[in-house]
């Protein structure tokens, strides 16, 4: 196989290994790191018994992710307030039109299935990922994993019935959470209390992520008014040099916020019964690296 031939099978394929290291680790940058160990090790290994490059290039890829997160599992005990996913921008409607496609990718990177995701082992989640994300057959896994089919079954069982029974029931139109994203900014950055406090459910959550690198509250806030009142007070203290920007992020309408042109947070609501069901809240600076651009 010449070396451009071995290049341009890699690359054909680098989109899905992505996908996969992504929902597996829930950092871009580690995804990237797990891709790049993989096109190592097909660079350097035989290649002429491979017959499938894609099946043979998910299982490289997938024994690196579970690996590393095993690794990353035992660093998020020490990790300073809430945990979120790395936020990434995506453009669904371009990649996948069809709705029913979009609609399973758009939940299977959503921020709010990654965290649910993050309480399943790291054989569950991968066989979740393979065969919920990107309908991988079960033999295919279990050849991936190195268990018998029947295992993998029970794994996928298991993994599924967790997950359906964590994540959260929200609505996932689109329209309508561009359109409260909208109003949400409107109301928090003209310090309109009474308009925020109406835009979220009684029961609202907000989870901030800073990993202690940025100021943000280090504990779930509950109920629309400590969550109201934590964001007037922020609304009071405005970053200097900043601007906002709606863009898609994870599958969903998004808020980035900008600091000296810099990512400086970013914001992003559930909705439930047309109400703000929970907002999360992005402010390490190494989770926003992938939204320079």
């Amino acid at each position: 196989m010449a070396t451009d031939t071995v290049t341009d099978v890699f690359e054909a394929h680098r989109s899905v290994l992505t996908g996969v290291a992504y929902r597996m680790l829930g950092r871009f940058a580690d995804a990237e790191d797990v891709v790049q160990e993989a096109w190592l090790r097909w660079s350097a290994e035989e290649r002429d018994d491979v017959r499938e490059p894609r099946g043979y290039l998910v299982r490289i890829t997938t024994r690196l992710a579970i690996d590393r997160l095993r690794q990353a599992q035992s660093r998020r005990e020490a990790y300073v307030g809430p945990w979120l996913p790395e936020p990434i921008a995506t453009d669904l409607d371009h990649t996948a039109p069809d709705t029913a496609e979009r609609a399973v990718l758009m939940e299977s990177v959503s921020l709010a299935v990654l965290v649910v995701l993050e309480s399943l082992s790291p054989l569950e989640r991968a066989v979740f990922v393979l065969r919920e994300a990107f309908g991988f057959p079960y033999g295919d896994i279990a050849t991936t994993l190195d268990r018998s089919e029947a295992a993998v079954r029970q794994l996928a069982g298991r993994a599924r019935r967790h997950v359906e029974e964590r994540k959260p029931r929200y609505d996932v139109d689109p329209a309508e959470r561009r359109d409260l994203t909208e109003r949400f900014l409107a109301a928090a950055s003209g310090g309109d209390l009474d308009a925020l406090l109406n835009l979220l459910a009684p029961d609202v959550r907000l989870v901030s992520d800073s990993g202690g690198k940025s100021k943000a509250p280090l504990r779930v806030i509950r109920t629309a008014d400590k969550v109201g009142r934590f964001l007037h007070a922020v609304a009071k203290e405005p970053l200097p040099d900043s601007e906002f920007r709606l863009i898609e992020v994870n599958g969903a309408p998004g808020l980035l916020v900008l600091a000296g042109g810099h990512p400086d947070t970013l914001l992003q609501i559930e909705v439930r019964d047309s109400r703000i069901q929970c907002i999360y809240l992005v402010r390490n600076p190494d989770k926003l690296g992938a939204l320079e651009a």
